[in-house]
């Protein structure tokens, strides 16, 4: 087995995404703590100031001992071979690999994976070329801490990275285009979200759009149009966190006549195999859900197909996705709005956290649960949390859809008390019963 690298090996999620972003989330939650424990009588903690250049040196060496140990040091176990340079396909099909020095060589195999990934997309923005504007990569890169930041994009990305550089002292401000924050969610999780962060001191404009950038006095100035009104907001820093495109560029797809969509993702059927026969592709670069857990599931079901050709392919509709802002969102299976557009006749429950013991013990009662049910048989088709540990809680939901269970059955089920957990309890017991009447640990 050959693997092609042109960058650094790990690719996104251990070098410039999962890993070292939620590194620095944690790193800067520590610091909140502190400073939010004045909510709990007869506690009293304060944070200095951030050594942020020692902060960065800790998540660089977190991420230098995950590259080695998950990827660099395991290819060398299994006995596969990284060639590090550019490949590109040519006739045959094989691959042509131009190493870093210039020299190349055709590697010739049975089988080809396309596991290019995705990189951070930009909208065209009058000016933005001459703005040294950071993205999703070069924001984990950040030698200093600016003292102001302007986040244009109010999903996944933008809202993590709001709240981690609010968390850390930075006067943040985030434009969203849409009418809402994470506006793939359910509506309540969009208003609780935005609810947070305002707590939280970052200024949050919705339904807004950027029009035009300039730098005025070494400082970021956006002119941006939202609700019928012209406005100016100015930065030390502006971050696009406008979402991902798939990387398919000069890899001489053509040349094979391997078929591309229209955002550039490969186009691939359900056993991840493209159209031409001894090519497959898997994780970011098909354009399905861009999630690290469905890269590595990809990954495997392509060696199964193409190897032992088991017709293997994979059930996305209970896919879990985890946004780690704190608190945390988090969903599973169907939105009400997705119900709906399917034919399902639905209805859904919503419990704020001031219901659910242990957000009440931890003196923070921001977030809900909201569950999301056929109306005839109870079954559940949707789960949403808002919650410290809702990556957590909602595992526990994707087995409750998985096993296709009602809301009856959840109602039913033993769950351990003071868990955050409990709000699924809870919440599927509001189908049929007020939950304001019981007690703390009634079933």
């Amino acid at each position: 087995m050959v693997m092609v690298e042109r960058a650094t090996v790990g690719g996104t999620c251990v070098n410039t995404g999962c890993v070292p972003s939620k590194a620095l989330l944690a790193a800067a939650e520590a610091r909140h703590v502190a400073l939010s424990a004045g909510r709990f009588p007869g506690i009293d903690a304060t944070a200095g100031p951030v050594a942020f250049p020692d902060l960065i040196t800790g998540k660089d060496e977190l991420v230098g001992r995950m590259r080695s140990g998950k990827y660099v040091d395991l290819a060398a176990e299994h006995g596969w071979e990284i060639l590090s340079g550019r490949a590109r396909f040519v006739d045959g099909p094989a691959l042509w690999v131009e190493s870093p020095d210039g020299s190349g060589g055709q590697v010739v195999a049975e089988h080809y994976l396309i596991a290019t990934g995705s990189t951070a997309w930009v909208p065209e923005i009058e000016g933005l070329d001459g703005i040294d504007h950071l993205t999703s990569t070069t924001v984990m890169e950040l030698a200093e801490l600016p003292a102001s930041l302007l986040i244009v994009g109010g999903n996944y990305i933008g809202l993590e990275q709001a709240q981690l550089f609010a968390r850390l002292g930075v006067r943040v401000t985030v434009v969203e285009t849409l009418g809402r924050l994470a506006p793939a969610e359910e509506p309540e999780v969009s208003a609780m979200i935005e609810r947070v962060l305002s707590d939280e001191g970052v200024t949050v404009h919705t339904g807004t759009e950027v029009q035009r950038v300039r730098t005025e006095s070494g400082r970021i100035v956006a002119s941006v149009m939202g609700g019928g009104t012209r406005r100016e907001l100015s930065a030390d820093r502006m971050l696009m966190a406008t979402g991902r495109r798939p990387v398919t560029d000069g890899l001489g797809l053509e040349r094979i006549g391997v078929g591309l969509g229209g955002s550039g993702q490969v186009l691939v059927d359900e056993y991840l195999r493209t159209s031409h026969p001894q090519v497959w592709a898997a994780g970011d670069v098909t354009g399905q859900p861009q999630f690290v857990y469905v890269a590595a599931a990809q990954g495997a079901l392509m060696a199964d197909n193409a190897f032992t050709e088991t017709g293997r392919s994979l059930d996305y509709r209970d896919l879990p996705r985890v946004t780690f802002t704190g608190p945390a969102l988090a969903s599973a299976g169907l939105t009400e709005e997705q119900a709906r557009r399917q034919g399902l006749d639905c209805e859904s429950r919503v419990l704020p956290l001031e219901f659910v013991p242990r957000a009440v013990v931890n003196r923070d009662t921001r977030g809900l649960v909201k569950l999301v049910a056929e109306r005839d048989t109870g079954r559940l088709v949707g789960a949403h949390v808002v919650a410290e540990g809702a990556g957590e809680v909602i595992a526990t939901a994707v087995y409750a859809l998985r096993g296709r269970m009602t809301v009856a059955d959840m109602a039913a089920l033993w769950c351990p008390y003071l868990t955050m957990t409990e709000g699924l309890k809870l919440t599927a017991q509001t189908f049929t019963r007020d939950v304001a009447t019981l007690s703390c640990c009634a079933s």
